[in-house]
């Protein structure tokens, strides 16, 4: 496997019953860009990226991840590829019982157990600081708006310096200011902590902000894969649906 592709994709086929939901489905995700996969609703994306960290189990195919097979990768193995990959989920998935610090501490006692408590806060203030939120240490979850609440979600993503970042509908449910905030974050990452990022999104105007390449779903297969002014020049009419400004 090439070094500069951090995951590839084979004929990924993923099935629910009598559905498929993926078919063939194959990509590359290539060192330090943010890789928009763009497609309605129900068209796999989300399916995709919880098989890359084998959340989901896939059908047929294969899936590399730093040149690893994570199909043939045991328990321990496949932990330690999961700890350098970050992931968004569409909920933020934070502790309701637990403060920002506590939800920010929780995956680094996990993950950097080597860590004294001293540089555990200061990476925790240093993320908090790169997201705009220094000042939301004490609060719990309940206490901050939806936007806010994603911005904690990123930063208890990257707080253990992940390699790889997996969005799952990033900017779903927020205001189209707020939305353009986490945009602007999702760059932020990738040039602080050069990350290579898979966006899984519907919201074209994130797919404008944040892609170096695009891939767009139709029906669980690649139906187009190229830079954003090749999407907005086509004339395709199921491109079109989606570009129209």
């Amino acid at each position: 496997m090439d070094k500069d592709i951090v995951i590839e994709i084979d004929n990924l086929k993923k099935k629910f019953g009598d559905q498929e939901v993926l078919k063939n489905m194959s990509l590359k995700l290539f060192n330090g860009e943010n890789l928009v996969v763009l497609g309605k609703s129900g068209s796999g994306k989300s399916v995709l990226i919880k098989c890359i960290v084998r959340l989901l189990n896939y059908d047929e195919g294969t899936i590399n991840v730093f040149g690893k097979d994570i199909r043939l990768l045991n328990k321990k193995e496949l932990a330690e590829v999961r700890q350098k990959i970050g992931f968004l989920f569409q909920s933020g998935a934070l502790y309701d019982s637990m403060t920002v610090k506590e939800n920010l501490e929780f995956p680094l006692i996990r993950i950097k157990k080597n860590l004294t408590q001293k540089e555990r806060n200061e990476k925790i203030n240093e993320v908090l600081e790169n997201v705009g939120l220094a000042d939301a240490l004490n609060k719990m979850p309940s206490q901050l708006s939806g936007g806010m609440r994603k911005r904690i979600s990123l930063a208890r993503t990257i707080v253990v310096d992940p390699m790889i970042m997996l969005y799952d509908e990033p900017t779903t449910g927020l205001d189209p200011v707020t939305s353009d905030e986490i945009s602007v974050l999702i760059n932020d990452v990738q040039k602080k902590y050069k990350t290579s990022s898979i966006i899984i999104t519907h919201d074209i105007e994130c797919a404008r902000a944040t892609a170096n390449r695009i891939i767009m779903l139709q029906n669980g297969e690649t139906f187009k894969e190229g830079k954003l002014e090749e999407f907005e020049k086509s004339d395709d009419k199921i491109i079109k649906s989606f570009f129209k400004s």
